[in-house]
């Protein structure tokens, strides 16, 4: 059983991790995509392209099905600030709520 509590701990340790790099790549592709806008930085440069076109694929996943929701509000995107509050959310409380499932599932919780 310690052994199988050990395994459910270290897969939501994962998860947490993954949840939290996402949240930072959202944040980082924010912050990169006003770069953009405000002309500071050049899309044209082959670097910061890679890292543009990487965020963006890492992140497209999660904010598309919430573009298809959320209404347009004259050309302010707030998906990424809704994708943190629900990533937020699920870390806070979904989390803790699963593991304690799963913990009990394998009788060590």
């Amino acid at each position: 059983m310690e052994i199988a509590a050990a395994v459910i701990g270290f897969i939501f340790f994962v998860a947490n991790a993954l949840l939290s790099l996402l949240s930072l790549a959202i944040f980082v592709w924010v912050v990169l995509s006003w770069l953009f806008v405000l002309d500071i930085v050049n899309r044209n440069n082959r670097f910061v392209g890679q890292i543009a076109y990487g965020l963006d694929r890492f992140t497209a996943p999660v904010l598309a099905p919430l573009r298809a929701v959320v209404p347009n509000l004259g050309g302010i995107d707030i998906t990424p600030i809704i994708a943190l509050i629900l990533i937020q959310g699920v870390k806070a409380y979904l989390m803790p709520a699963a593991y304690g499932a799963a913990l009990s599932l394998v009788g060590a919780g």
